[in-house]
C-alpha cells in the first residue's frame, strides 16, 4: 500500500497508465492517462491545486513500474 496519495501505475499493455488518488482512506480511480496532460486534467479534476508542480514530488505522486512520465506500454 502507497503512503503517497496520488499513484500512477505501470502502464498497461496496450499503453496508458491507470492513476488512483487515495481519499477518505479508499483509493479512488481517476482513469487512465496517456500523458502528463492527462494527468495533470485528471487531478484537476479531483481538485488537486497546481498539480503540475507535483507531478515530480514523491511525498505527492508515486510513479509505479517504469520511470516517470513514460505512458506507452512496457
Amino acid at each position: 500500500m502507497s503512503s503517497v496519495p496520488i499513484v500512477v501505475h505501470r502502464p498497461s499493455l496496450s499503453g496508458g497508465r491507470r492513476v488512483t488518488v487515495r481519499r477518505r482512506g479508499q483509493d479512488e480511480i481517476l482513469g487512465t492517462a496517456y500523458s502528463d496532460h492527462d494527468l495533470v486534467v485528471f487531478l484537476e479534476g479531483a481538485g488537486v491545486a497546481d498539480p503540475e508542480a507535483l507531478l515530480d514530488d514523491p511525498q505527492w505522486v508515486e510513479w509505479r513500474g517504469v520511470p516517470a512520465h513514460v505512458f506507452y506500454a512496457a
